[in-house]
């Protein structure tokens, strides 16, 4: 680092003083960004002395010397100050808006997230956000608390309606498990929910039991889906456009400039659409709602062109939910599951073979993009024969379907995804989060060296995508770099060390080839002269640290098309989330999203 400052300082030093060009709008730079490392993802150009912006786009990237003729009597110099630059993150899978609702409940989740540690803190966590919150309660009629991992409770158990029940008994508590695909609820949730002893589970869901046979308040799937839709649409529609707000600038404030609502719905893309055209959405979201609920829709709102930050990209799928909560349908039996579990239990699909592939072939035939959620060998053995089928039907219409997670693959799984042309959006930080608990009980230790397979995509000359899942975990982009280079679980292990990437191939993971996944390689992704001025600044070079020191650094500004949205205050370079209420007011609402950290600024 020292050495650059003595570059960024003569390179600063060389465009402030250039001569000033006539003022020619075809060459002349709004802003001209240098004095640090410039990381460009850019193969003919890897790395620039500077970058000129004009009107939201690049239009030269290279020496200082050869950007200073860009400068003229306007043109701003933005000082990195030795600091690194590298292309806006481009989110390969997110959930923008269920991420507000992250933002905006009771935070539930463990270290180094959150401060739950086993029932106890969880239960303290949840009376302590509804008495600083009491107006919001009252307002929505619902206590509700994000990101609980049964995996890292003391008890090593879910909680139940027992334990809720002792939170409030006259107000319907719902507590959301950090997968989101699953969850526990109170009595009186349950209650207002219609669900007894004599209730059956919807297909593709669990309600969980206790020996007299009365729901225990564990839901999984649809069953909690069912219990989770009608609470939230108590907050009706201006509580959806309060999720959309804090789930967009929450993503800003990691680096991301290019954010996803995966499985999104009707009404979760026209909350963006308001807040995005009340100029509240400082990044761009695409949307790819559900197959199975809303087809036309989808067919009269895909766009590859954004209006006010926001499109609909495609369609979403799920097959199956989640390894860590059992919920993933594999190949084989779960290894040491923790919990009420017949004999060689597999965990379970979602939706049969049938809806699967009927909904694939609507999607290729309509040349739409398809995402489809897959986590266990079972569900990508179905995946993998849908895809075959429709390719055979429809041809490659060229929509580039994704395998979104795909955690537990058989190698010969990666090879049939290669033939068949599907791009895989991966999630390493589940090596991370949860790769010590899938070595002892999901999947065993000799298929978790494998979970979230890079080393092997990359060995078959792919592209991948890396993600966070948020709100199952906070868009920390750092921690999504590190997982990837490192694979390091909580206790030190290094799960899979062949599976591993280099920095640079991680850091294309999160910005080139999920720009080429959301088609708009031509847009976003690089450095390069003729696309979106995005970029993130960071603390330092990621490629001239020491690989463990990557969960370290820190998001420092970032940039959407030339404008800084979001900036850490000095001296406290730190994007730290700090939780909020929901307020039934949309003025307190709107406040409360524009402060959601006192150590950050978004714009």
């Amino acid at each position: 680092m020292k050495s650059y400052l003595g570059m960024s300082l003569a390179a600063c030093v060389l465009i402030a003083c250039a001569a000033e060009t006539p003022d020619k709008p075809s060459t002349v730079a709004d802003t001209i960004y240098s004095g640090g490392p410039i990381l460009t993802m850019d193969e003919k150009q890897p790395r620039a002395d500077a970058v000129a912006v004009k009107d939201g786009r690049i239009i030269a990237v290279g020496s200082a010397a050869d950007i200073a003729e860009h400068k003229g009597s306007g043109t701003e110099v933005f000082d990195l100050m030795g600091r690194a630059m590298v292309p806006g993150f481009v989110d390969s899978h997110g959930h923008v808006v269920f991420g507000g609702l992250q933002a905006l409940s009771a935070n539930l989740l463990p270290s180094p997230d959150g401060e739950v540690t086993d029932i106890a803190s969880l239960k303290r966590a949840l009376k302590q956000w509804a008495e600083e919150n009491a107006e919001a309660v009252a307002a929505t009629n619902m206590i509700i608390g994000f990101g609980y991992d049964n995996a890292q409770l003391k008890e090593l158990r879910h909680p139940t309606r027992a334990d809720l029940d002792e939170v409030a008994l006259d107000v319907p508590v719902l507590i959301v498990h950090q997968s989101g695909h699953l969850g526990v609820a109170n009595s009186k949730a349950l209650e207002l929910a219609g669900i007894n002893k004599d209730s059956k589970p919807p297909a593709g869901g669990v309600i969980q039991r206790g020996e007299n046979g009365e729901p225990n308040g564990v839901l999984e799937e649809y069953a909690f889906f069912s219990v989770l839709a009608p609470l939230l649409g108590q907050l009706g529609d201006e509580g959806l456009v309060a999720f959309a707000r804090a789930g967009s600038k929450l993503w800003a404030q990691f680096g991301y400039t290019t954010g996803q609502d995966g499985r999104s719905s009707k009404a979760a893309f026209k909350a963006l659409q308001k807040a995005a055209a009340d100029g509240d959405i400082p990044i761009d979201v695409v949307a790819f709602p559900d197959v199975l609920e809303g087809r036309d829709f989808i067919k009269q709102s895909v766009s590859r062109e954004y209006v006010d930050n926001v499109r609909v990209g495609g369609c979403k799928l799920t097959i199956d939910g989640s390894p860590q909560g059992f919920t993933a349908l594999r190949d084989r039996p779960y290894y040491d599951p923790v919990g009420n579990y017949p004999e060689g239990y597999k965990g379970y699909a979602a939706i049969n073979q049938e809806q699967l592939q009927e909904a694939v072939n609507w999607c290729f035939e309509h040349g739409l993009q398809i995402l489809v959620h897959s986590n266990g060998e079972g569900a990508s053995d179905m995946l993998i024969a849908a895809f075959r089928n429709a390719r055979e039907k429809y041809g490659d219409p060229g929509n580039r379907p994704v395998l979104v997670h795909g955690q537990f693959q058989r190698e010969d799984q990666v090879d049939s995804f290669k033939e068949l042309g599907v791009f895989q959006s991966v999630f390493p930080m589940h090596t991370y989060y949860w790769g010590d608990w899938h070595r002892e009980h999901t999947v065993g230790p000799e298929v978790a060296e494998n979970i979230s397979p890079t080393g092997w995509i990359r060995q078959r000359g792919l592209m991948f995508g890396t993600h966070h899942d948020a709100p199952v975990a906070l868009p920390n982009s750092m921690r999504v770099l590190d997982a990837t280079v490192n694979r390091r679980t909580r206790s030190g292990y290094i799960l899979g060390p062949d599976q591993r990437v280099d920095v640079e191939t991680a850091l294309k993971a999160m910005t080139i080839w999920p720009a080429w996944q959301h088609l708009e390689e031509n847009e976003k992704g690089s450095i390069e002269v003729g696309k979106l001025a995005d970029f993130v600044v960071l603390s330092e070079d990621p490629t001239a640290i020491a690989p463990e020191e990557l969960a370290e650094l820190k998001v420092v500004q970032t940039i959407k098309e030339g404008i800084v949205i979001f900036e850490a205050r000095p001296g406290e370079p730190s994007a730290r989330l700090q939780y909020a209420p929901f307020s039934s007011n949309p003025e307190a609402a709107h406040h409360v999203l524009h402060s959601l950290s006192a150590d950050a600024t978004v714009h």
